[in-house]
């Protein structure tokens, strides 16, 4: 009786490696935003994280954030910031 569901620990460690993707687009610049051709709701929450100054309430929109993410594909994501990095 092997399930192939992966544990608990390792969907948390997905979902935060999610999370730090997503907190990559807060630094980004508008131009740069823009290329990446996000969701209209993953691109409202990041623009909302950008104007949040409170501690509290960041750490929550950048969960939010990774929450958005979960429901995209990361792999288009990961080479454009590379592509970016890269310039």
């Amino acid at each position: 009786m092997t399930d192939s569901k992966p544990s608990k620990s390792a969907r948390k460690r997905e979902f935060l490696e999610l999370q730090k993707l997503g907190e990559t687009f807060i630094s980004l610049r508008e131009s740069e935003l823009l290329a990446m051709a996000l969701d209209d709701e993953l691109l409202a929450a990041v623009v909302e994280a950008r104007q949040i100054k409170a501690h509290g309430a960041l750490r929550r929109q950048k969960q939010y954030i990774g929450k958005l993410m979960r429901q995209m594909d990361p792999e288009p994501i990961r080479t454009a910031i590379a592509r970016l990095r890269h310039k």
